[in-house]
């Protein structure tokens, strides 16, 4: 599945700055995450009128545990309200999910929940949606590494890649981090290798999308290399694969189609 011209065809958001927009309305910070449901359900929209074939959502990390407990147990309860809400429109809408991150921690309701939806959606051929929740790109690398060794197969590069809990799609093409800061935070540590970077200063309950029509316009503007010159990259755009980037050079990713 390509994505039209010049738009990418994974996107990986960090969606950060929920507390800090309830605290700027004197509102409980709990207000600011559900607020951010509702601006996940309008970007989930505004990608599948755009062509994106992927959107990455860090939900929750494996840090965030050590937020107030209060805030934590409000996030899970959320998370329970969201699958019941969200998922069947979803599912009408031809959304694939994906659930990634250690599951372990969760309450048993929350985890048939997460495989019921996974389950539900899984014929669907539309948007693929992987919502991150209690992940860290380093509990990747070492989960997919721990799994090769308990196999007995050699932790290369390419073993590494299929043992991810992404391996199901490409890498990002973009990542895009709302709220002013300009980190990746332990989000997609391996998958990210390549994607280009774009910082939003809005907050998430802002996020809108005309933010994400800025964000794609920046990453429809820069040149991706992998390493080799403008005139490599030049040359091979011009050529009849209009490929800059040999496939069995970096596998799991896919190149944004020219115009």
């Amino acid at each position: 599945m390509s994505s039209p011209c010049g738009i990418p065809h994974h996107i990986a958001i960090v969606m950060d700055g929920n507390g800090r927009w309830a605290t700027r309305r004197f509102l409980p910070r709990f207000a600011g995450h559900r607020q951010g449901v509702e601006s996940l359900r309008r970007c989930v929209r505004a990608c599948m009128e755009r062509g994106v074939g992927v959107l990455t959502v860090f939900a929750f990390s494996s840090e965030n545990w050590n937020r107030p407990a209060t805030e934590v147990s409000g996030l899970m309860s959320l998370l329970g309200r969201a699958l019941a809400r969200e998922v069947p429109p979803l599912h009408a809408d031809g959304v694939r999910l994906h659930f990634a991150g250690d599951r372990s921690p969760l309450a048993p309701a929350v985890q048939d929940s997460l495989r019921a939806a996974e389950v539900l959606t899984a014929g669907n051929t539309g948007l693929v949606l992987n919502v991150c929740f209690n992940y860290g790109g380093r509990w990747d690398i070492a989960q997919a590494a721990q799994t090769l060794a308990e196999r007995g197969e050699p932790i290369t590069e390419a073993g590494l890649q299929r043992t991810l809990s992404l391996s199901h799609v490409s890498d990002p093409d973009l990542l895009i981090r709302t709220g002013g800061e300009q980190r990746i935070s332990n989000f997609l540590l391996w998958q990210c290798a390549y994607s280009e970077l774009v910082f939003s200063d809005r907050l998430w309950p802002e996020f809108d999308a005309d933010a994400l029509d800025a964000a794609i316009a920046e990453f429809s503007r820069r040149q991706r290399r992998y390493g080799k010159t403008p005139e490599q990259v030049a040359a091979a755009a011009a050529s009849p694969s209009g490929s800059a980037l040999p496939p069995a050079a970096v596998p799991s990713l896919k190149a944004v189609p020219p115009c």
